[in-house]
């Protein structure tokens, strides 16, 4: 442990000083370390992708930060007081999800994220797969614990499409639509899913695993030919790569932000800020319940978050869940 928080502490003296050359020598001082562990400390940071310019007589130099969510980089730049502190970071998981829910089980504290470059079993709604390709995506899980009643944990779902959508807008420009409940949409096409998994006994919530997959610099051939005509991505959205980790950091501190407006006011600000972002009221939707199928034009969503639809006869039906289509017009 004290070898790696050497190496941490090499990285956070290079990055106090940006564009400037530091001694080995006075960095061997100032951390109490060696010069060979310094220059160690270096060599494992360049493995990891920093780049560190590196001079006779003049020292280090740190020149940029590789695009990763390592913690010590997640956090330098954290606007969120409490979510996120406590990061599990993986270069690659089956499911941040799965993760998430057993340290959860375990007593991870509230705020606790998992975050992965990459995952191979990565799972949507209805356990559909979600395609999550390393390092071209933001695939993360928050772990939650509201003392709130169960019925309330659905309302966390219409909470993060909130969230992710303000932090997309504030740090692209691009204003995603939300598709009834959690789909953030551009252009017609899926960018960003978002799961949550509770554990409950009776009326009693324990906790509750957000997960949140964002499509950010996935190209066309990334998805699947079936996928393909429902997706998209921030790149293909923008023409342009976008940097992950300071959206990630917004994404967190837009999370922590509505979570605490909705612990304090309850679910009307939530509601009002979803209805502004919808692009499925006013329009003709389909619900499929697997019991059923109901066409109508979706009008409102009440105090719980619950969609209702107008049928072609008047009736008014109200949907805790669901699967909804978006009709064409016409």
């Amino acid at each position: 442990m004290a070898k790696e928080g050497s190496k941490q502490q090499v990285l956070e003296y290079l990055r106090r000083r940006p564009g400037e050359y530091i001694s080995g020598e006075e960095l061997s001082k100032r951390l109490a370390i060696t010069r060979t562990a310094v220059w160690k400390h270096v060599q494992a940071l360049r493995r990891e992708g920093y780049q560190i310019d590196a001079q006779t007589r003049r020292g280090y130099c740190l020149l940029s930060a590789p695009d990763c969510f390592y913690p010590e980089e997640v956090t330098a730049g954290l606007k969120a007081t409490w979510l996120g502190r406590n990061l599990y970071y993986y270069d690659e998981v089956g499911s941040t999800n799965q993760v998430a829910k057993e340290l959860a089980d375990g007593g991870a504290p509230e705020g606790t994220v998992v975050i992965a470059e990459g995952q191979t079993g990565g799972r949507g709604r209805r356990g559909r797969s979600w395609v999550s390709p390393p390092r071209k995506g933001i695939w993360f899980s928050v772990i939650l614990r509201p003392r709130v009643a169960t019925a309330m944990a659905s309302q966390l779902t219409l909470l993060a499409a909130v969230a992710v959508a303000a932090a997309v807008r504030r740090q692209t420009g691009l204003p995603p639509g939300i598709k009834w409940p959690n789909d953030l949409l551009a252009g017609g096409r899926k960018m960003c899913g978002i799961l949550a998994e509770i554990k409950a006994e009776i009326d009693v919530l324990e906790y509750v695993v957000l997960g949140i997959g964002l499509n950010a610099n996935l190209e066309v051939g990334d998805f699947s030919p079936e996928v393909r005509p429902h997706a998209t991505s921030l790149y293909l959205e923008l023409g342009r790569p976008v940097e992950r980790l300071p959206l990630f950091q917004e994404m967190l501190y837009q999370l922590e932000k509505w979570y605490e407006r909705w612990q304090e006011k309850g679910f009307e600000p939530i509601r009002r800020a979803w209805k502004e972002a919808s692009v499925t009221l006013g329009r003709e939707v389909e619900v499929n319940t697997w019991r059923d199928v109901f066409r109508g034009v979706a009008v409102d969503i009440d105090a719980e978050g619950a969609l209702l639809v107008r049928g072609a006869g008047g009736e008014v039906r109200r949907y805790n869940s669901g699967e909804v289509s978006l009709r064409a017009a016409g």
